[in-house]
């Protein structure tokens, strides 16, 4: 990266990156596996991906990550001062979502305020971006994606020697979403690469809240996704209320009650996701009021 060059420590650090890149992505994979076999992963899956990129393919070390401070979830201390809030969201819901990663953003700097942490990155375990607070503002310092071939250079700005320097040229490092998965046609039977799609809704298995048998379309209820793993927002709420109260005078009778608490946590982590809870909105619409109020019945399932 040009200026950076006579730097030994960019030299070395660089050179890591390089040679350590490819570990880090097959590590990405097996821990993104979960999403695979289960149609869904938890924030932890993606939490696993960054403490990897740190540790693995950047320099710092197991002891320099701290989990839940401030209820930061990620924060990187080195000799006890604090670099670096990275906020974490289960894989896939910031990658194809801007107003995700808004929200995102507006956390970890609410965090970052709270602990006098001037640097904060967001990530979904597919992409990452990382940027300075500055004067109530936010100043680009790393953009990339985790799926790419080749390893970022700019990474170097999140690593021992580079967090703690000024970034004033980063044309690289803009926030960015990743390219939209490949479009699927309605009416096709499947998707383009072999995935089974619902054949009314024409989406795969992990778009939908419930999910019986991943083999059988039939099964799956309540659809809040869309085909590309971003929220659905008109089918959001008509999901909660076909639980909780009704849709169109028509009530969930084919979701286990043994299943509901977890369907209602995969909802209520995409209406946060969009910030509609009540907790992020004074105006939540009233099915969203009503999720908040069944989770609390739930003890936060």
């Amino acid at each position: 990266m040009a200026g950076l060059d006579h730097l030994a420590t960019y030299q070395r650090c660089n050179a890591r990156i390089c040679a350590n890149w490819r570990t880090f992505q097959e590590d990405r994979l097996q821990h993104l596996r979960e999403r695979e076999r289960f149609s869904h992963a938890a924030e932890r899956a993606t939490e696993n991906v960054i403490e990897s990129l740190f540790t693995t393919v950047l320099d710092w070390s197991a002891g320099d990550i701290n989990h839940q401070v401030g209820y930061a979830d990620i924060l990187l201390t080195r000799l006890g001062i604090k670099y670096l809030i990275v906020e974490t969201k289960r894989p896939g819901a910031l990658a194809w979502n801007r107003r995700a990663v808004d929200a995102a953003l507006e956390q970890a700097c609410r965090y970052a305020d709270q602990q006098k942490v001037r640097c904060v990155a967001v990530s979904d375990g597919h992409m990452l971006y990382a940027a300075d607070v500055r004067n109530g503002g936010l100043h680009d310092r790393v953009y990339c994606s985790l799926e790419q071939n080749d390893a970022p250079e700019g990474l170097w700005w999140l690593s021992i020697d580079g967090i703690y320097r000024e970034r004033d040229d980063a044309t690289d490092g803009a926030l960015r979403l990743l390219p939209e998965l490949p479009h699927v046609q309605t009416g096709s039977p499947a998707a383009q690469n072999g995935e089974l799609l619902h054949p009314k809704y024409q989406l795969p298995a992990r778009c939908f809240a419930y999910v019986g048998d991943a083999c059988r379309p039939p099964t799956w209820y309540l659809p809040y996704l869309n085909a590309d793993g971003t929220i659905d927002l008109r089918r959001l709420p008509k999901a909660i209320q076909a639980i909780l109260s009704n849709y169109r005078g028509a009530h969930v009778t084919s979701v286990p009650e043994s299943a509901i608490p977890d369907v209602l946590g995969r909802l209520a982590q995409a209406a946060e996701a969009v910030g509609k809870m009540p907790s992020q909105t004074p105006d939540a619409a009233p099915a969203y009021v009503q999720l908040a109020a069944a989770l609390e019945q739930l003890g936060g399932s």
